[in-house]
């Protein structure tokens, strides 16, 4: 059965998460609607950077990143298994899974938000000190950016989300943190499907050794 003690704190970080800062502070340097300049209609701190200017992107970043963190870390303080381990109790993983949820299908902009990444990391952030996950999910991202270098950037997401996945699976069944792989498996299901979703154009995929440049 489901502990409704959690309830609150799934709803506190999927609200959380559905806090939109590309666009609050694009108002706020009155950079325009990013939506409408941006080509995959992505409110991520990526078209942050690139439409609103350096202080309108690191802003993004930043509380992207920190509402991943503290409705973790509110858990993990004030949640009932609080005591345990925080990757053995698997209605931790919907916990997990909330913030970036939230981001990617953000109630307060019908539905619509940004592929999650920024906030992916500060989810994984507040459950330090287990910094296996943290490290699988960067790992993935350099290795799929810097040298086995795939294009265009959604399909670099997407399988960079499902290397980090299968390492944490392989993680969380060996260390007995079944929350760990089932809570990312939510997460990369979730920005999978935004990817999927999102209007920008098909480009060809393209997967290139960074040496042979």
């Amino acid at each position: 059965m489901f502990p409704l003690t959690i309830l609150p704190f799934v709803i506190l970080g999927y609200l959380s998460g559905s806090v939109l800062f590309a666009q609050i502070w694009a108002r706020i340097f009155r950079k325009g609607d990013i939506i409408e300049k941006a080509k995959d209609h992505n409110l991520g701190a990526a078209n942050a950077f690139t439409y609103g200017g350096f202080w309108c992107g690191f802003l993004t970043l930043v509380c992207d990143v920190l509402k991943g963190i503290i409705p973790i870390r509110l858990f993990l303080t004030f949640g009932t298994y609080s005591e345990a381990s925080p990757c053995t109790d698997v209605a931790f993983a919907l916990v997990l899974a909330a913030p970036v949820i939230g981001h990617a299908f953000s109630i307060f902009n019908s539905f619509n938000g940004g592929k999650g990444i920024a906030t992916t990391f500060g989810c994984l952030i507040g459950i330090i000190p287990v910094y296996q996950p943290i490290f699988f999910m960067a790992i993935s991202f350099i290795f799929f950016s810097l040298i086995l270098k795939i294009s265009p950037h959604l399909y670099r997401t997407a399988i960079s989300y499902l290397t980090a996945l299968i390492a944490m699976c392989i993680f969380g069944l060996r260390s007995g943190m079944v929350a760990l792989p089932i809570g990312f498996a939510i997460i990369t299901g979730a920005v999978i499907f935004r990817l999927h979703k999102s209007p920008e154009e098909r480009e060809e995929i393209e997967v290139n050794l960074a040496w042979k440049h």
